[in-house]
């Protein structure tokens, strides 16, 4: 939630853009940033790095060789491992630094686990390693330095190959003493960055034989009216990868643009730097609210994953030798075995830190997104009721316009999970605090949404009001856990309470402290029925530069800002998250909320695309937004129904509401300024298409439970582009106005006003897709033109498939538990399909801990459906039962045989439909978790 124009002082409007739109002066380009328009300079060529190969150390896992700049003979040290599951990690640092380096922690679940590694071949100026058992090799070369990693004989990448690694090494500034920790940091971490302090190989840096010109922005970098110091000078790192055969590359997210991205010669480059980006713009690579460092590239064949693990401001620039080229490029050509090979030049440049790289090798696009998984964790599997609706607005007023509100939904037949309060509900926007006039009865109201079998989330951000009066503030400085100024005093910088201070949740003090606020005894008014929404945790700062932190504010240990920037959401949900799990001993799931995000964030909640603007261009952005978020691990992703900014109108609203039951989180959210927009506002033509599409949502969560789990054990993006399962059909590759739910609804959202008909491409050699409402059956590969009228969501299931429903109609979620099922078995042109159901008591982590859990297996073949189970540790019982088996693509039976477990039988009654091919066998009766089949003749 950005600030609103004309509610605050004249100097905070000016500096959050008082226009409808991004205010781009605000926010720094390349040629801004010091260390970026450096590195942007030295253009390719021959790298000025020898690889030292007689230096080699081969331990059991690690190979380690010396770097050494030929111009200022400065030496580094370059680690490699072969990491089990086809993952190579490179680490490039100082030999002997001045000081530590910022190495990212708490984004990997551990140490990953690694292969042995062998020289396998060695000859004048270059090394070949063996990186285990998966066939990959690593071949060095001494000068200049270059990396080739290949499968047997294929070549995969390139590193350095371009000579544009960059490492700024640490030096004293001339003339000058050298720079002090900040009153009362001495000391204050073990493995802090104070001066000397890690030096593995000297306490003085190597002599540079010729030090680099000084030039203005490296000590001292000014923009707009702020100044960041730079006690430790120039750091930054940067290195080039060559992707050859690959013209297409995705992720790096958050950017408010195509799936595909973009080369940016000519312009800037993708910028991953968290923040506060009031009425952002569209189809650009400036930064947005969070920042994941991982980008994947496809071609027919082979899948391939960088990630670049860094949490300092970082800019990634891609080139290509296929840009504008038509739609398949050289690509075709080079299949086709003439042209030029496609090639992807990669350059990633951050302004601290380390160089620390996973090259993720596939070779198949989920082999890619689990190997992130498996180093960064997967999709928490959120509770149930969190995949529900969501209602919320800036904001809903007092206790009784919530209850109006939670009314509403009941009077009008609508399904709601979830009312949420923005930040007028607390005491003068002091968090974990109710406003007493507004809101002096929470726990009944919490109690009364509980007893309609919904919940509330309420919004705590991460900035403090300064009052002493104030509990949370005297607590927080007393214990000194507020980050400080460069000088060693509270930073204090103006957010929505005004003056703010903010928790240094880097300081484990400090996340144990914020997850103990969560008790229900020290966060008064709250139950089981309350969650949290963290915003605004960029940090965004609205007197600081670029609406966020000072780069040289201090953090625990004596890190600067600069060096972590992008892990502070991650921290402040992670904290969230882990005191919503203490409060109930460690026995229920939590729900957390958070804008800002880094690697591994997955692990702790949700995420959105921010404050966008009732726009049609918005509501189509938000489809390759989300697509790049679950391709970076980040499943759980959602935009603001009907958009944060502006009124929409009504066809807008409809379509939104439409577009939003097809992705993973549902929330209409709006801004103070805008019209109330609950459903039943609407006209009651329009009232009833969102009534529509919201049941359409309920009726599939049996689906959308089932995909969180698999994703949350595999690592598989819930809503995936369509390359990911079709990953030789280049048609797919830039495709980002329709994906596919799992592998079996695809889903081609109406984002185009006015629009009578929309293309879909139904992909697939010898597949068939069905009509998800009127079961029409559809051969693939083809373009299909669908007619629409306002109503209409064109999704279609996929032949082989079994989807799994709950049709009846409930308020809520928790409301359908029990209910029956109905079985949706959409046949292949073989009479083949499968499919699953995942069930667990949808709020506890019983599932891990005792089993408790149904996991049920459906295959359709030879004219008999049968049900047993895909995971026999599973112990739970459930009186959910099969009401329902709608077979599409089947002709008509003599007779419907059903077999139970214990061997009884029982014919059937069905219906067949000889238009469409679709049979309905009523009523089966069996329990959803036992074993039977149904047997078809």
């Amino acid at each position: 939630m950005a600030a609103a124009p004309g509610r605050w002082p004249l100097w905070v409007t000016l500096c959050l853009g008082a226009a409808l739109a991004v205010d781009r002066s605000n926010f720094k380009t390349c040629e801004q940033s010091g260390f970026c328009r450096r590195q942007r300079r030295i253009q390719p060529g021959n790298s000025p790095y020898r690889a030292l190969l007689e230096s080699l150390e081969l331990g059991p896992d690690v190979a380690k060789i010396q770097l050494v700049n030929e111009v200022t003979q400065v030496p580094l040290l370059l680690e490699l491992w072969g990491l089990t599951g086809n993952v190579t990690r490179l680490r490039i640092q100082e030999l002997a630094p001045l000081r530590p380096r910022f190495q990212v922690p708490d984004v990997l679940l551990g140490e990953p686990p690694a292969e042995r590694l062998e020289v396998t071949g060695r000859d004048e100026g270059t090394l070949e390693l063996s990186l285990g058992p998966g066939g990959h090799r690593l071949l060095v070369t001494e000068r200049p330095f270059r990396l080739d990693l290949l499968r047997q004989r294929e070549l995969l990448c390139s590193v350095n190959a371009r000579g544009l690694l960059v490492f700024e090494h640490q030096r004293r500034r001339r003339d000058s003493d050298p720079p002090k920790d900040p009153p009362g940091e001495e000391g204050a971490a073990q493995e802090g960055p104070e001066d000397g302090a890690g030096s593995t190989q000297s306490d003085k840096p190597a002599e540079s034989a010729a030090e680099p010109e000084e030039e203005p922005g490296m000590w001292e970098e000014t923009f707009k009216t702020h100044t960041d110091s730079k006690p430790y000078g120039p750091t930054s790192v940067g290195l080039d990868f060559s992707l050859p055969g690959f013209e297409h590359v995705y992720g790096i997210p958050e950017h408010a643009d195509n799936l595909r991205l973009r080369p940016t010669e000519g312009g800037d480059p993708y910028r991953l730097y968290n923040l506060d980006v009031f009425q952002y713009e569209l189809f650009n690579p400036m930064a947005l609210y969070g920042s994941v460092p991982l980008l994947l590239a496809h071609r027919p064949r082979l899948s391939l994953g960088i990630f670049w693990l860094n949490a300092a401001e970082t800019w990634v620039d891609i080139g290509s030798n296929t840009a504008g080229k038509t739609l398949f490029g050289k690509l075709l050509d080079y299949m086709q075995g003439g042209g030029e090979t496609p090639q992807t030049e990669v350059r990633w440049m951050s302004e601290s830190g380390v160089i620390d790289v996973f090259l993720l090798l596939g070779p198949r696009p989920h082999d890619v997104t689990a190997q992130y998984g498996r180093l960064t964790g997967t999709q928490a599997l959120p509770p149930l009721f969190s995949l529900g609706y969501h209602q919320s607005r800036w904001n809903y007023q007092d206790e009784a316009d919530v209850e109006a509100v939670e009314r509403g939904f009941e009077e009008h037949e609508l399904p709601m999970d979830v009312l949420w309060l923005d930040i007028e509900h607390a005491d003068g926007k002091r968090y974990f605090t109710w406003d007493p006039a507004k809101f002096p009865n929470p726990r009944r109201m919490l109690e009364h949404l509980a007893a309609r079998k919904r919940r509330l989330v309420s919004i705590v951000d991460p900035h403090i009001k300064v009052d002493a009066g104030y509990r949370v503030h005297a607590e927080l400085k007393a214990r000194g856990l507020f980050v400080k100024t460069k000088d060693g005093n509270d930073y204090e910088g103006w957010c929505w309470p005004g003056s703010s201070a903010y928790p240094d949740f880097t300081n484990p003090e400090m996340r144990e402290w914020w997850a103990s606020m969560f008790a229900f005894d020290q966060y008064e008014g709250s139950t089981e029925a309350l969650f949290t929404w963290n915003d605004m945790n960029e940090p965004s700062v609205f007197s600081g530069p670029e609406v966020t932190m000072h780069k040289d504010a201090r953090h625990f240990g004596g890190w600067e800002h600069r060096e972590l920037h992008n892990l502070y959401g991650l921290y402040v949900q992670r904290a969230t998250a882990e005191g919503q799990i203490r409060r109930s001993g460690g026995r229920l799931r939590p729900f957390v909320l958070g804008r800002a995000f880094f690697a591994g964030s997955q692990r702790y909640g949700a995420v959105w695309t921010g404050d966008n603007t009732a726009e049609w261009d918005h509501l189509r952005i938000s489809i390759p937004m989300c697509l790049s978020f679950g391709l970076a691990g980040l499943a759980f992703c959602g935009a603001d129904v009907g958009g944060f900014f502006q009124n929409p109108g009504p066809e807008l609203q409809v379509r939104w509401y439409q577009a939003g039951a097809f992705q993973p989180f549902f929330r209409a959210h709006a801004h103070l300024d805008t019209a109330r927009r609950e459903p039943w506002l609407l006209r009651p033509e329009h009232l009833q298409l969102v009534r529509a599409a919201l049941r359409r949502r309920y009726a599939l969560l049996p689906l959308w439970y089932t995909a969180f789990y698999r994703c949350h054990r595999q690592g598989i993006p819930v809503m995936r582009p369509l390359w990911m399962e079709f990953p030789d059909d280049p048609q797919t590759f830039a495709m980002d106005d329709q994906y596919l739910i799992d592998r079996v609804l695809l889903v081609h959202p109406v984002t185009e006003q006015g629009a009578r008909g929309v293309h879909v491409y139904l992909p697939g050699e010898g597949e068939v897709w069905y009509e998800d409402e009127t079961h029409e059956q559809y051969k693939a590969p083809q373009t299909l033109y669908v007619p629409v009228t306002l109503g209409t969501i064109p999704v279609f299931q996929r032949g082989g498939t079994v989807i799994p429903r709950q049709d009846r109609p409930r308020r809520s979620t928790e409301a359908m538990r029990g209910d029956p099922f109905t079985l949706y078995v959409a046949l292949s042109p073989q009479g083949t399909a499968e499919g699953e159901l995942y069930l667990d008591d949808g709020i506890s982590f019983d599932y891990a801990t005792k089993n408790q859990f149904l996991h049920r297996h459906f295959a359709f073949a030879n004219g008999t459906l049968t049900s047993s189970s895909a995971d026999p540790r599973g112990s739970m019982s459930t009186p959910a039962w099969l009401e329902r088996v709608v077979i599409l693509g089947m002709g008509r039976p003599e007779r419907a045989l059903l077999t139970t477990h214990d061997g009884s039988q029982t014919p059937l009654e069905f219906r067949h439909d000889p238009e469409h091919s679709v049979l309905t066998l009523r009523r089966p009766g069996v329990p959803i978790g036992e074993d039977w089949s149904i047997s078809l003749r």
